[in-house]
This record gives C-alpha cells, sequence and structure tokens, in this order.
C-alpha cells in the first residue's frame, strides 16, 4: 500500500467514514467543517484573524475533509471569500455545500430572501465568491421564526432551483430546516441529496426522518444549536446513523483538531443508552 493510500485508508476511519451523495459521484468523509463561524462575531464582517481563518480551513482539508458548508450570506460574502482565498483552486474531490434563502441587511438581521430574483442572484454571489462555474449542492434553506421549523409550501422555491440546475449553474439540491412534509413535496419535483436540520443529542424531533432519509440514502446533516461540541456529542451522532454528516465550525486549530478527533471514538453500548437517555430525560445541553 502507498503512503497516499495509507493516508486515504486513514483519514476515512478517522473522519467517521464515507459517504456518496445519492444520485451523484459526490463522496465525502462524514466529519466535515461548517464555515459559517469563519466570519466575525455575530457571522457579520470579516474574522479579528483573518489568516487563522485560512490555516484552519487549509489543516482540515489536509487532514481529509473534503466536505465544506457554507452560505454567502454568511458575512455576508466574507466565508466564501475566505474559503476561495485559502482553497482555490480547489483540491480535487472537495464538495462545497452553499445556502439560500436569507439575506443580511445592513442592520445584521436575518431575512428571508425567497423569490425568484433573490434566489437567483444568490446563486451568482455564491459562484462569484467561491470562484466556481457551477455550485456542486445547493441547500435551499427554510427561514421560520427564529430557528425554528416552519410549514408551509416551498415548492416555488425548489422550482427555481431546479431550474437553475438545468441551467448548469446548480449539480444537485439540498433542503435546510424542512419538516417531513417540506421534504416530500420538494421530492415531488427534483432529487434531494441531504436535508440539513438542528438535531442533536438533547432535541430529536427529527429521529423518524433521519430514519426514513436513511432507507432512501439521502444525507442527513444536523446543525446544533445550544449544544456543547464535545466530541461525545459528536461522535453519538456518528453513531446514530450512516446517513448522518457532520459539519462542526470553529475559528481555532485547537478545536478545529477537537472535532475532528470524534471520528475517532467508539462508544460503548451502555455509554450510546446514556446519551439516549438525555434526549428522555429533556435534558438541554448548554456550551
Amino acid at each position: 500500500m502507498s503512503a497516499l493510500e495509507k493516508s486515504n485508508t486513514m483519514s476515512e476511519a478517522t473522519l467517521g467514514g464515507r459517504f456518496t451523495f445519492p444520485g451523484t459521484s459526490l463522496t465525502v468523509q462524514r466529519v466535515g467543517y461548517g464555515a459559517m463561524q469563519l466570519a466575525g462575531p455575530g457571522v457579520w464582517g470579516p474574522p479579528k484573524d483573518p489568516d487563522g481563518a485560512v490555516a484552519v480551513l487549509r489543516e482540515a482539508v489536509a487532514v481529509g475533509v473534503n466536505h465544506i458548508d457554507t452560505a454567502d450570506y454568511y458575512g455576508p460574502h466574507i466565508t466564501n471569500q475566505i474559503i476561495r482565498q485559502a482553497l482555490h483552486p480547489y483540491p480535487t474531490g472537495l464538495v462545497i455545500v452553499t445556502k439560500l434563502g436569507a439575506r443580511r441587511p445592513p442592520d445584521k438581521s436575518w431575512q428571508p430572501a425567497i423569490s425568484p430574483q433573490d434566489l437567483t442572484a444568490g446563486v451568482h454571489d455564491n459562484l462569484r465568491n467561491l470562484g466556481l462555474d457551477a455550485l456542486d449542492i445547493v441547500n435551499y434553506r427554510v427561514m421560520g421564526s427564529g430557528h425554528g421549523l416552519e410549514e408551509g409550501s416551498i415548492a416555488e422555491q425548489v422550482m427555481v432551483l431546479a431550474d437553475l440546475r438545468r441551467k448548469g449553474l446548480i449539480r444537485h439540491i439540498g433542503l435546510s430546516n424542512v419538516t417531513a412534509a417540506q421534504v416530500a413535496e420538494a421530492q415531488a419535483i427534483t432529487d434531494v441529496v441531504c436535508v440539513q436540520n438542528n438535531y442533536n443529542l438533547a432535541h430529536r424531533r427529527d429521529d423518524a426522518l433521519i430514519d426514513d432519509l436513511a432507507r432512501q440514502g439521502i444525507a442527513y446533516v444536523p446543525f446544533r444549536l445550544g449544544v456543547t461540541p464535545m466530541q461525545v456529542a459528536l461522535a453519538w451522532l456518528l453513531h446514530r446513523s450512516p446517513n448522518i454528516l457532520l459539519i462542526p465550525g470553529t475559528s481555532s486549530l485547537a478545536h478545529l483538531r477537537e472535532n475532528l478527533a470524534a471520528g475517532q471514538l467508539t462508544l460503548s453500548p451502555q455509554t450510546l443508552a446514556e446519551l439516549d437517555g438525555i434526549a428522555a430525560a429533556g435534558v438541554e445541553v448548554k456550551h
């Protein structure tokens, strides 16, 4: 076995194994990287340490991470510009997943951006700031009240993305902050390769959805609000279902290494049972 083959095997083992998005040639390590924290405080403006942000991205890719989650409204524009600065021209096999559906006006609030014009402009913003001709995966992010789910049709927005896919600007489509009914609605319009929702040890509303998506081979990507980034919490998510992909984010090299090490943890049945009990007890795990 060559040194490169050994390195790839080691990365596969330490980053939780591999997952291929359904109906695609995109295969990623299950432990990826969420770029949201690369921007300044409140996900606004440039980071205090731009060189440090670049270093975190380069280290993540160097150790085998090939799934980066981002959005052009992080910053806004800042996070994608840092990704381009750090990694462009992008290494073969790197999958960048971005999101549409929000905008950041000067008051630093988070507002919906869901008209056909908004979504089309968002795709072009992502392409320009990432330095790409087409986006690997674009998630339509439903902007509910706060970070909560909000029922309602997303057909118009998904049809816009499907049209942009036919034009070659998007390769694949995902969803974020959606209900099971919205997933089904979108799947009646186009193929969905991933769903990104709030899910963690203490917030397990999506248990049934995760299992349903796993049966279809569709990725589930949890984002974590109000939950410790401890390695054990990340390791539990990897154990929860083989279709779960992680995108822990950080602007710290030390924290990056801690997060990535979660892929090496093996949780005993007793430990898993204790962690499952956290949700049953209604305990909210804080930072």
